[in-house]
């Protein structure tokens, strides 16, 4: 960032814009493993991509992706969906993730959809479902849980 950038005002900003690929531009490692984000045609929600780069293969013989690929994936959805649907800025912390792997996450594009379940003062819980060719089909679900930040501070 540039020196005297004012980093909460362009957060609250994107946030009321809904750019969330701003926010994603400045993850490195979300960039490196191909996420992205669009508008759900089937909802007025979020929808998450993960391009199946090689890089992102742990299982060469199937080919599969990396569980720990499908786990950053998911995190990151749910990191940013929480500081989107969050009932003002916040800078959201992971405190616990519990992904199940429900079948093999082939080398294809996949989805993932958040729900926030639960936002307080404090801490936010969202579940995550990633899918590949359907979404009634998961290939893995998550439950994360959150302590939420101020914005400007780091010792939230």
């Amino acid at each position: 960032m540039p020196e005297g950038f004012d980093n909460v005002a362009w957060i609250e900003r994107t946030r009321q814009e809904g750019d969330v690929a701003a926010w994603l531009a400045l993850i490195p490692y979300a960039r490196r493993i191909g996420v992205s984000v669009e508008t759900d045609p089937d909802d007025d929600g979020l929808r998450f991509r993960l391009e199946p780069h090689a890089d992102n293969v742990g299982n060469v013989l199937l080919p599969a992706l990396h569980g720990g690929v499908v786990a950053a994936f998911m995190e990151t959805a749910a990191t940013l969906d929480l500081m989107l649907a969050a009932r003002e800025a916040r800078l959201p912390r992971i405190v616990d993730l519990s992904i199940d792997y429900l079948r093999t996450a082939r080398a294809v594009p996949t989805f993932a959809r958040c729900s926030l379940l639960r936002e307080g003062r404090r801490l936010a819980n969202v579940q995550v479902k990633a899918w590949q060719e359907r979404e009634s089909v998961p290939v893995a679900t998550a439950r994360l849980h959150f302590v939420l930040g101020e914005l400007g501070r780091s010792d939230a």
